[in-house]
């Protein structure tokens, strides 16, 4: 399938922390970033890892050093090959780690291999993790699972590997929060990935699911993103038009003040007239009730050190 994005906005303009557009500006968001922990290590303890790796002999000894060195952020082999492309290596420890624990090992950041091959946009590397039975259904210190990550970045290829690979934890993951109480669903909204989206609610997301923080369903987030085109897509798939966010609001109050007079009238037509004040109380969602709750540094931190010339 092809991806394909529809949006008045760019992604980049919406935070993954689930905090709405404030005073007619999108809240731009950070880039991705490889988050190994390889910052942090030393130089003069950088040779000696470039040269253990370049030496190693992968075999199928059960006490052979690969599988137990670890830096000091808490990276294997494993995932350093994953991080520096170093493929050969990277399948050659997944071939011998049929489940084994060792692939689901996580580093200081909680990142398990698989998370870091679908930051890199490795979906070879992707497929055989999963083939070799490691768990997608791991979270990383942001709380998100591998799955997550492909919806944020729009990676289809690792994303159909995801969603195919692991039937039986799918259905779990679908409903998985991270730290910022977004599912997948969420995150594939708010970076307005319309391809995801579909996807996602065939493979049976609840379509009507609310963020943890703020209560906010994906229409809710659609309205706040001004995406006619995610819109439409949302309420031709069964979106509830009356469902509330935690402060009482239906996605036609969140069309208040917004230019697109589009959207407007479409879910005025949709909205039970009772329903098309707004709460006396406020006239919209506040964001600051929920900056405490909903903090987030989803980057995906990328070190620059380079491994064995490349």
């Amino acid at each position: 399938m092809e991806l394909y994005r529809g949006s008045n906005t760019n992604q980049m303009d919406y935070n993954d922390d689930g905090r709405g557009p404030k005073s007619g500006k999108m809240i731009a968001s950070n880039d991705d970033r490889l988050d190994s922990g390889l910052d942090s290590l030393k130089e003069d303890e950088y040779p000696d890892v470039v040269s253990d790796f370049g030496r190693m002999k992968v075999d199928e000894r059960q006490d052979e050093p690969w599988r137990k060195e670890l830096t000091e952020d808490g990276d294997t082999f494993l995932h350093l090959a994953i991080i520096h492309e170093a493929k050969d290596a990277a399948l050659k420890m997944i071939d011998l780690s049929y489940g084994d624990p060792f692939l689901n090992i996580q580093n200081n950041q909680r990142q398990t291999a698989l998370h870091l091959a679908v930051i890199t946009e490795q979906p070879h590397i992707v497929e055989q993790l999963l083939k070799a039975g490691c768990d997608a259904s791991l979270v990383d210190d942001c709380g998100n699972t591998a799955l997550h990550i492909a919806c944020r970045k729009g990676s289809m290829a690792c994303f159909g590997l995801l969603t195919q690979g692991c039937p039986q934890h799918l259905p779990a993951i679908l409903q998985t929060p991270n730290y910022n109480g977004q599912k997948c669903i969420h995150v594939v909204a708010i970076h307005g990935y319309l391809s995801l989206l579909e996807s996602l609610i065939q493979l049976g997301a609840d379509i009507n699911a609310q963020e943890q923080c703020n209560g906010r369903t994906a229409l809710h987030l659609a309205v706040d993103l001004q995406n006619f085109e995610l819109v439409k897509l949302l309420i031709s798939k069964g979106a509830d038009v009356h469902s509330f966010t935690y402060g009482g609001h239906t996605p036609y109050h969140l069309t208040y003040g917004r230019a697109n007079t589009d959207i407007q009238k479409v879910l005025y037509e949709l909205t039970a007239p009772h329903l098309r004040e707004l709460p006396d109380s406020e006239s919209e969602d506040s964001d600051e009730d929920y900056e405490d709750q909903c903090t987030s540094d989803d980057e995906d931190i990328y070190d620059d050190i380079k491994m064995m010339g490349q």
